[in-house]
């Protein structure tokens, strides 16, 4: 088994995890697994994504596939692409928000269905490690491919007025640079945006608080209305309030009702991960919203979103997917959304702090992440501790387990990319809460 093929995608400690030739094979086995004869690549910024695309190119023309390059490009660009343009296939060289000598390979079928290991990377590691590559004579050609302009077209369409905002936007050094001063143009005041793969200011994961520092300091300092972060390649995005404080990513999801739900003529179905709060439920579920609950990652939640034909949906991680959009995620095209949103809020008189506190009415643990040898017999051990002793009004088994009880509710999930077992819960109070996390931290360390 190879280390870089995981859940949703390939990625890793590129040399390591997984190694230029296993990207000319990934290459060359592409087109005959996803039955194409043409794919678009675009890359990100890292060091290593030049020599990535050579290899992988190589891979995919040794197969006979022509290669569409559409460069340097944000991980959403390549969805809309896919589908604008009728490819059968694609690949973004990115490894999203994790550290500068990581990599990957995000693997989209035809209309940016996502590829993951249940449906097609499974059967590409096998033949990866099994099976041998014979170049065919008629080798496929790389073409470049230009595109810039339509797709700023396309977000501009969204654009709202929000020249009444004071906006931080924090560009992470990554893909999102090549989009936000012709998206949002220069009233925002903008940080870390030259494009460097060694990202000098800070990783690119708005999920780390020390990732997230420098934001909400300009925030402070230039007494700003609200300040935006974007992960490496774009595809994610998170917000830090007026007055500096961090706003978990599921509440957004709210706020994106706000924004599409008035303009619906009929019940939307909205789509959440199993870690959502159960704020953003209640708050949709009283505006006419249908909500689902689904696994975490795009692998899943795109695919659910289409079979739910869903209006809109997200992830507490900071994944925002649209119907609109293929049904796939867009950082930028989510805080477009989301601003305008926030700008008519201001026209009432009220601040990011005050909407986002109408919203949530929960205490909140965040995510915490344990260590554990045997994840699936400490599920158990926790699901059965709290079943067996209240009534529980939901239950959901997959992706782990979430529960509901009458005032509070739990979700614990092992980790799809990391060696965790991560839990999240809720509670009317923060007594209550703190409450049942003690009885968790007893559970996993005895």
């Amino acid at each position: 088994m190879i280390k870089g093929f995981k859940a949703y995608d390939i990625r890793g400690e590129y040399g390591s995890d997984f190694t230029k030739e296993q990207v000319y094979k990934t290459g060359y086995f592409l087109p005959s697994l996803l039955k194409c004869n043409k794919i678009l690549v675009g890359r990100d910024i890292r060091l290593s994504s030049e020599e990535i695309f050579t290899a992988l190119a190589q891979g995919i023309t040794h197969a006979g596939c022509d290669v569409y390059d559409l460069g340097l490009a944000t991980t959403p660009m390549v969805y809309f692409f896919t589908e604008r343009h009728h490819f059968d296939a694609s690949v973004q060289i990115t490894a999203s928000h994790n550290p500068k000598h990581h990599n990957g390979l995000k693997i989209s079928a035809a209309h940016a269905i996502p590829v993951g290991y249940d449906t097609g990377l499974k059967e590409l590691e096998y033949k990866v490690e099994h099976e041998k590559v014979t170049p065919v004579a008629d080798k496929g050609k790389i073409i470049s491919m230009q595109g810039m302009e339509e797709y700023q077209q396309f977000l501009l369409s969204y654009r709202p007025d929000f020249n009444n905002m004071n906006i931080v936007v924090d560009a992470s050094n990554g893909m999102a640079n090549l989009l936000i001063n012709d998206i949002f143009g220069t009233r925002p005041y903008c940080i870390n945006q030259q494009m460097d793969g060694n990202f000098p200011a800070h990783e690119p994961n708005p999920l780390e608080p020390q990732n997230v520092r420098q934001l909400q300091a300009e925030v402070l300092q230039r007494k700003a209305d609200i300040g935006v972060i974007f992960d490496g390649d774009a595809d994610r995005v998170m917000f830090v309030d007026e007055k500096g404080q961090f706003i978990a990513p599921d509440l957004m999801i709210a706020l994106l009702g706000d924004y599409f739900l008035p303009r619906c003529r009929q019940q939307a179905k909205v789509l959440l991960d199993i870690r959502s709060s159960k704020s953003v439920t209640e708050y949709l579920t009283a505006m006419g919203a249908e909500v689902h609950v689904w696994r975490v990652g795009r692998a899943y939640a795109a695919m659910k979103l289409r079979e739910i034909d869903g209006l809109f949906g997200g992830e507490l991680a900071g994944h925002y997917y649209f119907k609109d959009f293929f049904y796939s995620d867009s950082g930028i095209l989510a805080a477009i959304l989301i601003l305008n949103v926030l700008a008519e809020y201001k026209n009432k008189g009220l601040t990011v702090s005050q909407v986002i506190k109408k919203i949530s009415v929960y205490a909140n643990s965040g995510e915490i992440n344990y260590t554990v040898s045997d994840k699936q017999a400490v599920m158990d051990k926790i699901r059965d501790c709290f079943c067996n002793s209240e009534p529980y009004e939901a239950y959901y088994d997959f992706d782990g387990y979430r529960v509901e009880f009458k005032d509070w509710w739990f979700n614990v999930r092992p980790s799809n990319t990391e060696p965790y077992l991560r839990f999240i819960a809720e509670a009317r109070t923060r007594e209550l809460l703190e409450e049942k996390l003690e009885i968790v931290n007893r559970l996993i360390n005895s």
